[in-house]
């Protein structure tokens, strides 16, 4: 099954990581994101990508192709110029799909130009920019046991500040932000079927406003609740959060899948 990422936008929120490249090429252990989470759907099976690229997208391609090239071997054969690569240290099993989507694409229109890649065929989808434990079999499992058209993954945030403990006349004791804030939001780890597609119009749509929305008012799509670990790369802040948890060597993304 196709796995698509949303790669394109600009990060605005997020100017200055994002100013020469973009958010899901901002890095966390060495990495960027975006490798953090195909490694998370290919340890549950999930092998080939497309990226749809837009904004600074030539960054992401050159990312691509120098780790293809300077993690193996190579032979260059001089004055000719020909360079023969061998077995290196590749060890990721994937297929990754990179496509121009447009600069000033909506989600909804990013998605709408893969349909020639995606076929008839159910996909599953996320943005560029969040890392989570999420059991992506059991999203899936959920998704084809329903039968509706959409698949939502509903996660509780984590809280953006501290909280206060206190009884009336006694001293106040300060506590860590809370794991999660209240209410669900949509995590951004969706399945859809190919249907979808034809509900997108024109580059500027946006998936959630004008396709997730009136989906949800026929009836078509579903939320998976998940109750442990998300968090979502919105602000400096948070790339500083998730770099602290990747230096503990326990990053939950990784230990908890």
């Amino acid at each position: 099954m196709k796995v698509v990422i949303l790669a394109g936008g600009q990060g605005t929120r997020f100017a200055e990581e994002t100013e020469t490249r973009p958010k899901p090429m901002v890095e966390i252990g060495g990495q960027p994101i975006v490798l953090h989470i195909m490694k998370h759907y290919l340890r549950f099976g999930f092998s080939e990508f497309l990226l749809a690229l837009g904004y600074k997208g030539e960054v992401i391609k050159r990312y691509f192709l120098d780790h293809l090239t300077l993690s193996r071997s190579m032979t260059l054969e001089f004055p000719e110029g020909i360079v023969t690569q061998h077995d290196g240290e590749e060890k990721e099993n994937w297929t990754v799909h990179l496509i121009d989507t447009g600069d000033d694409s909506g989600t909804g229109g990013r998605v709408k130009r893969l349909g020639p890649w995606l076929g008839n065929e159910r996909f599953m989808l996320t943005y560029g920019d969040g890392v989570s434990n999420l059991d992506l079999r059991g999203l899936l499992a959920f998704h084809e046991r329903h039968g509706k058209t959409a698949t939502v993954s509903a996660v509780r945030p984590p809280a953006r500040f501290g909280g206060l403990e206190f009884e009336d006349g006694k001293p106040v004791r300060f506590t860590e932000k809370p794991q999660v804030g209240e209410g669900w939001i949509n995590g951004g780890f969706m399945v859809f079927e190919p249907a979808i597609l034809h509900l997108i119009e024109g580059d500027h749509a946006s998936l959630e406003t004008d396709v997730l929305e009136p989906l949800s008012k026929a009836g078509e799509v579903m939320a998976y609740p998940h109750y442990d670990f998300w968090h979502c790369m919105d602000t400096v802040r948070d790339a500083k959060y998730l770099r602290e948890l990747w230096d503990t060597g326990k990053a939950p993304w990784v230990s908890s899948s």
